[in-house]
């Protein structure tokens, strides 16, 4: 088949090939408007909505070259590039800075086009960078990009395979999504706006919840150093809930224990902040280890329940491990915490460490004049507000069939992706 594939320049497929908004960006966004992408909301086959920012229609419509629309191909031009996908339906608005855009004529069909970048143009990219201090895939290099063009028929074969893979990985994330939701609305309800004590305070059954459930709960509030709380539950510290349940918090191992030569292709994972969103660890590009290397450096294995943090960088990101992750290390550039043996919720302290509250602490704490540090120290100190072991007990049983159900879909779309990444490129080059 492939033999049989004309290679063309993008430029004679495409409608147009243009670029992203170049200019200064920081005064110019907004809490509420058009969708503004940037480099980071562009992943391999799928538009992300990480630090997603918003421009006002007026600016939108003023830098109209830059507009997008749902089919468009975005390729990103610096820190990945090569890195591609499609602007979805879901996106029938949207403008950008720092991506090349593709608008596919009747040859070509979008899907097509952001598998082949995706998969053998990528590493032919490398050959157009241009840059002396920072290297990026400029619209000339673009234009001149080489790529097949089977008959509409064999590209429709392959997306229809290739898709329905990422079709499904994409319901998942969906499914994830709403689990996620679910479970934080009933952390705020329970531990943030204490609607359940609020209810039996006012005398009334707390919705949803039977007698012996309620009873749990306290009927009204008390001064603390974290304000008003409900009666008997504890103002204290992360370091002290540790302390308590036989926990501890550590950096994980410094550079002079593992170094990049350590790194190899298959072995045991190793977490780094890059690999930490959504309170779970990614594993698309995750760093591996010899067997031999994660025994040397033991006290950085993992343990169901832990808690890793990024150290530096973004100091708000965490996740929550597994049973999956169990016996992975934490690497470099991230802090270990771990509640102990004794603590009964591991998700609540997660969940805890990720409200706005947790979050801005460990921001207005964080260290360094050029990036955003924590120790053990700042983040031992992050205020916690203890409920009592029956009601986290109870959170910790209803949350959990939720994060069974994320730790499952979440490791099906792994499995998934995989299978597509290897069927890829054999599609891609017409085997």
């Amino acid at each position: 088949m492939r033999s049989e594939w004309t290679l063309k320049p993008l430029a004679s497929l495409a409608q147009e090939v243009t670029v992203g908004y170049v200019g200064p960006m920081a005064d110019e966004y907004v809490a509420e408007g058009v969708p503004f992408l940037r480099s980071l909301n562009v992943s391999p086959f799928e538009i992300n909505t990480n630090d997603l920012k918003f421009v006002t229609p007026e600016f939108h419509s003023k830098i109209k070259k830059s507009a997008l629309q749902p089919g468009d191909v975005v390729i990103v031009r610096t820190g990945k590039p090569g890195t591609c996908a499609v602007i979805p339906e879901w996106l029938p608005d949207a403008n950008c800075s720092d991506l090349v855009i593709a608008r596919c004529g009747p040859e070509l069909r979008p899907r097509f086009l952001c598998y082949w970048v995706n998969s053998v143009a990528a590493h032919h990219i490398s050959s157009h960078l241009v840059g002396a201090v920072q290297q990026h895939f400029n619209v000339g290099a673009a234009k001149t990009m080489l790529v097949a063009c089977p008959s509409l028929a064999e590209q429709d074969q392959i997306v229809s395979i290739l898709g329905a893979l990422d079709d499904r990985i994409a319901l998942l994330r969906e499914t994830n999504a709403t689990l996620e939701a679910i479970a934080q609305a009933l952390f705020k309800s329970w531990f943030v706006d204490f609607d359940p004590v609020r209810a039996r305070q006012q005398g009334l059954a707390p919705e949803g919840m039977d007698e012996a459930t309620a009873a749990l709960f306290p009927d009204g509030f008390e001064e603390s150093e974290l304000g008003l709380v409900p009666k008997g539950w504890q103002s204290t510290t992360l370091a002290e809930v540790g302390f308590r349940h036989g926990g501890t918090i550590q950096t994980g191992p410094f550079g002079s224990q593992l170094h990049a030569s350590d790194y190899v292709d298959s072995g045991v994972p190793v977490v780094m902040p890059k690999d930490i969103q959504y309170r779970r660890v990614m594993t698309g590009s995750i760093a591996r280890v010899s067997s031999h290397d994660a025994d040397r450096l033991g006290r950085h294995k993992l343990q169901r329940g832990d808690i890793v943090f990024s150290r530096r960088g973004d100091v708000e990101r965490h996740a929550l491990i597994g049973e999956r992750e169990t016996g992975w290390l934490c690497g470099t550039g991230c802090l270990l915490v771990r509640p102990g043996s004794r603590w009964p919720s591991p998700t609540f302290l997660s969940m805890t460490l990720d409200a706005p509250r947790a979050r801005s602490w460990l921001v207005q704490h964080a260290v360094g004049a050029t990036m955003p540090n924590l120790n053990t120290g700042i983040l031992g100190s992050v205020p916690v507000l203890l409920p009592t072991v029956d009601v986290l007990q109870l959170f910790e049983e209803v949350i959990s069939v939720t994060e069974e159900q994320r730790n499952h879909n979440a490791s099906t779309m792994e499995t998934l992706a995989t299978l597509r990444d290897t069927l890829l490129p054999r599609l891609i080059s017409g085997q």
